[in-house]
């Protein structure tokens, strides 16, 4: 049952985010690696430069970690509000 609140309670996997992020930081810095030492310097800026992203991503997800419940709830907080059963249905 929908209560209309959704985006307000909404939970990320942020572990899951993290392990996605440090897996895609080791593919792009061998590939920039890997394109810097087979001379193709197009491919190896292109790499860097999404590295760099997933670098940004990485510290904003270990930000939200370390913050805490407010960002990351508990598995004792429910992820959305309680029905209200005395409204009538239509």
């Amino acid at each position: 049952m929908r209560t209309g609140n959704e985006p307000a309670t909404a939970r990320s996997a942020l572990r899951l985010r993290l392990g996605l992020a440090a897996f895609g930081f080791v593919c792009l810095a061998a590939g920039t690696a890997a394109f810097a030492l087979a001379g193709r310097a197009g491919w190896a800026v292109a790499c860097g430069v999404v590295l760099l992203v997933t670098v940004a991503d990485l510290v904003m997800i270990v930000r939200h970690i370390r913050q805490g419940p407010h960002y990351q709830p508990g598995r004792d907080v429910p992820p959305y509000e309680p029905a209200d059963d005395s409204r009538p249905r239509p």
